[in-house]
Protein backbone atom coordinates (compact mmCIF):
# COMPACT_ATOMS: atom_id res chain seq x y z
CA UNK A 1 0.00 0.00 0.00
CA UNK A 2 2.84 2.44 1.11
CA UNK A 3 4.78 1.93 -2.39
CA UNK A 4 1.34 2.29 -4.21
CA UNK A 5 0.67 5.74 -2.32
CA UNK A 6 4.42 6.47 -2.66
CA UNK A 7 3.79 5.56 -6.68
CA UNK A 8 0.95 7.49 -7.09
CA UNK A 9 2.77 11.02 -5.27
CA UNK A 10 5.54 10.57 -7.29
CA UNK A 11 3.37 10.79 -10.57
CA UNK A 12 1.46 13.89 -9.20
CA UNK A 13 5.33 15.19 -9.10
CA UNK A 14 6.31 14.85 -12.02
CA UNK A 15 3.23 16.20 -13.33
CA UNK A 16 3.96 19.17 -11.67
CA UNK A 17 7.32 19.34 -12.70
CA UNK A 18 6.56 18.87 -16.47
CA UNK A 19 3.67 22.00 -15.44
CA UNK A 20 6.05 24.18 -13.88
CA UNK A 21 8.87 23.89 -16.90
CA UNK A 22 6.16 24.33 -20.06
CA UNK A 23 5.26 27.49 -18.30
CA UNK A 24 8.59 28.35 -18.23
CA UNK A 25 9.22 27.66 -21.66
CA UNK A 26 6.09 29.38 -22.43
CA UNK A 27 7.46 32.24 -20.66
CA UNK A 28 10.44 32.47 -22.08
CA UNK A 29 9.49 31.76 -25.30
CA UNK A 30 6.58 34.85 -25.62
CA UNK A 31 9.50 36.99 -25.35
CA UNK A 32 10.20 35.95 -28.88
CA UNK A 33 7.46 34.27 -30.64
CA UNK A 34 4.14 36.18 -31.08
CA UNK A 35 2.26 32.92 -30.94
CA UNK A 36 3.75 32.24 -27.64
CA UNK A 37 2.28 35.70 -26.59
CA UNK A 38 -0.78 34.87 -27.12
CA UNK A 39 -0.61 31.56 -25.96
CA UNK A 40 0.97 33.05 -22.61
CA UNK A 41 -2.03 35.98 -22.58
CA UNK A 42 -4.68 33.08 -22.38
CA UNK A 43 -3.07 31.02 -20.03
CA UNK A 44 -2.35 34.23 -17.53
CA UNK A 45 -6.12 35.03 -17.93
CA UNK A 46 -7.64 31.78 -17.06
CA UNK A 47 -4.90 31.92 -14.25
CA UNK A 48 -6.84 35.38 -13.09
CA UNK A 49 -9.68 33.58 -12.67
CA UNK A 50 -8.08 29.70 -10.88
CA UNK A 51 -4.65 30.44 -9.62
CA UNK A 52 -5.47 30.23 -5.96
CA UNK A 53 -7.27 27.49 -6.03
CA UNK A 54 -5.38 25.43 -7.88
CA UNK A 55 -2.88 26.47 -5.58
CA UNK A 56 -4.73 24.90 -2.52
CA UNK A 57 -5.14 22.16 -4.40
CA UNK A 58 -1.45 21.68 -4.65
CA UNK A 59 -1.08 22.60 -1.28
CA UNK A 60 -3.48 20.60 0.36
CA UNK A 61 -2.54 17.35 -1.35
CA UNK A 62 0.42 18.17 -0.25
CA UNK A 63 -0.43 18.33 3.64
CA UNK A 64 -2.60 15.29 3.18
CA UNK A 65 0.69 13.04 1.75
CA UNK A 66 2.29 14.61 4.11
CA UNK A 67 0.48 13.19 6.91
CA UNK A 68 -0.14 10.07 4.95
CA UNK A 69 3.62 9.33 5.83
CA UNK A 70 3.88 10.08 8.95
CA UNK A 71 0.12 8.86 10.39
CA UNK A 72 -0.45 5.97 8.25
CA UNK A 73 2.90 4.35 6.74
CA UNK A 74 4.74 5.72 10.27
CA UNK A 75 7.75 7.46 8.57
CA UNK A 76 8.43 9.79 11.68
CA UNK A 77 9.26 13.28 9.84
CA UNK A 78 12.76 14.15 10.86
CA UNK A 79 13.39 18.36 12.02
CA UNK A 80 13.72 19.94 8.15
CA UNK A 81 10.24 17.89 7.67
CA UNK A 82 9.31 19.96 10.01
CA UNK A 83 10.07 23.32 9.11
CA UNK A 84 8.70 22.12 5.83
CA UNK A 85 5.12 20.95 7.23
CA UNK A 86 5.27 25.07 8.89
CA UNK A 87 5.57 26.52 5.79
CA UNK A 88 2.98 24.08 3.92
CA UNK A 89 0.24 23.55 6.08
CA UNK A 90 -0.82 27.50 6.72
CA UNK A 91 -0.80 27.78 2.70
CA UNK A 92 -3.83 24.99 3.17
CA UNK A 93 -5.86 27.98 5.12
CA UNK A 94 -4.44 31.00 3.76
CA UNK A 95 -4.88 29.81 -0.22
CA UNK A 96 -8.72 28.99 0.91
CA UNK A 97 -9.47 32.00 2.27
CA UNK A 98 -8.16 33.98 -0.77
CA UNK A 99 -10.15 31.89 -3.21
CA UNK A 100 -13.32 32.51 -0.86
CA UNK A 101 -12.94 36.13 -1.01
CA UNK A 102 -11.45 36.38 -4.41
CA UNK A 103 -8.55 38.18 -2.80
CA UNK A 104 -5.68 38.53 -5.46
CA UNK A 105 -3.80 40.04 -3.01
CA UNK A 106 -3.49 36.25 -1.26
CA UNK A 107 0.10 36.47 -3.25
CA UNK A 108 1.82 38.56 -0.96
CA UNK A 109 1.00 36.68 2.09
CA UNK A 110 1.52 32.97 0.25
CA UNK A 111 4.81 33.77 -1.87
CA UNK A 112 7.09 34.22 1.54
CA UNK A 113 5.81 30.71 3.03
CA UNK A 114 6.23 29.79 -0.67
CA UNK A 115 10.04 30.68 -0.74
CA UNK A 116 10.96 29.39 2.56
CA UNK A 117 9.25 26.48 2.13
CA UNK A 118 11.11 25.66 -1.40
CA UNK A 119 14.55 26.78 0.44
CA UNK A 120 14.29 24.25 3.46
CA UNK A 121 13.22 21.38 0.81
CA UNK A 122 15.78 21.63 -1.76
CA UNK A 123 18.72 22.03 1.13
CA UNK A 124 17.24 18.89 2.64
CA UNK A 125 16.84 17.02 -0.81
CA UNK A 126 20.81 18.61 -0.98
CA UNK A 127 21.28 16.43 2.47
CA UNK A 128 19.82 13.95 1.57
CA UNK A 129 21.85 13.28 -2.11
CA UNK A 130 25.13 15.00 -0.25
CA UNK A 131 25.05 13.56 3.42
CA UNK A 132 28.78 14.01 4.07
CA UNK A 133 27.46 17.91 4.16
CA UNK A 134 25.61 17.56 7.30
CA UNK A 135 23.20 19.30 9.39
CA UNK A 136 23.27 20.38 12.96
CA UNK A 137 19.30 20.99 12.17
CA UNK A 138 19.46 16.63 11.71
CA UNK A 139 18.49 14.96 15.25
CA UNK A 140 21.38 11.45 15.57
CA UNK A 141 18.16 9.23 15.85
CA UNK A 142 15.94 10.26 12.90
CA UNK A 143 18.75 11.81 10.62
CA UNK A 144 17.41 14.28 7.69
CA UNK A 145 19.29 12.19 5.31
CA UNK A 146 17.82 9.04 6.04
CA UNK A 147 15.13 8.12 2.21
CA UNK A 148 12.02 6.72 2.91
CA UNK A 149 10.91 7.10 -0.48
CA UNK A 150 12.98 7.19 -4.03
CA UNK A 151 10.75 6.64 -7.24
CA UNK A 152 12.12 7.15 -10.86
CA UNK A 153 15.78 7.51 -9.39
CA UNK A 154 15.21 11.38 -8.83
CA UNK A 155 12.05 11.64 -6.45
CA UNK A 156 12.16 11.36 -2.83
CA UNK A 157 9.93 13.27 0.06
CA UNK A 158 11.89 16.60 0.26
CA UNK A 159 11.89 16.81 -3.73
CA UNK A 160 7.98 16.15 -3.81
CA UNK A 161 7.48 18.74 -1.50
CA UNK A 162 9.67 21.23 -3.22
CA UNK A 163 7.49 20.32 -6.28
CA UNK A 164 4.33 21.57 -4.49
CA UNK A 165 6.36 24.91 -3.66
CA UNK A 166 7.06 25.13 -7.25
CA UNK A 167 4.02 24.57 -8.55
CA UNK A 168 2.01 26.91 -6.15
CA UNK A 169 4.67 29.73 -6.64
CA UNK A 170 4.59 29.32 -10.47
CA UNK A 171 0.75 29.37 -10.32
CA UNK A 172 0.72 32.86 -7.87
CA UNK A 173 3.73 34.69 -9.95
CA UNK A 174 2.27 34.22 -13.29
CA UNK A 175 -1.44 34.98 -11.88
CA UNK A 176 -1.80 39.06 -13.39
CA UNK A 177 -2.46 41.58 -11.10
CA UNK A 178 -5.93 42.49 -11.13
CA UNK A 179 -5.14 46.13 -12.47
CA UNK A 180 -4.22 44.39 -15.32
CA UNK A 181 -6.99 42.59 -15.96
CA UNK A 182 -10.27 43.75 -17.69
CA UNK A 183 -12.89 41.77 -15.98
CA UNK A 184 -15.87 44.35 -16.86
CA UNK A 185 -18.23 43.07 -19.30
CA UNK A 186 -18.89 45.40 -22.20
CA UNK A 187 -21.94 47.87 -21.73
CA UNK A 188 -25.22 47.44 -23.01
CA UNK A 189 -25.46 50.13 -25.62
CA UNK A 190 -28.18 53.07 -24.54
CA UNK A 191 -31.19 53.25 -26.35
CA UNK A 192 -32.20 57.37 -27.87
CA UNK A 193 -35.32 57.98 -26.65
CA UNK A 194 -34.98 61.05 -29.45
CA UNK A 195 -36.66 60.13 -33.05
CA UNK A 196 -34.64 58.84 -35.42
CA UNK A 197 -32.76 61.08 -37.77
CA UNK A 198 -33.90 64.44 -36.30
CA UNK A 199 -31.68 67.07 -35.35
CA UNK A 200 -31.73 68.54 -31.74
Amino acid sequence: MTDTMSLFFALLTVAANLTVLALVVLVVGARRSNALAGALGGVRAQLALHSTWMAWVVAAVAMAGSLYYSEVANFPPCTLCWYQRIAMYPLVAILFVGGVLRDHRVRLYALPLVLAGGAISSYHYLLERFPDIGSSACEVSNPCTLVWVWKFNYISIPFMALSAFAMIATLLLLTPRPELVDVSEPSAPVESKEPQGELV
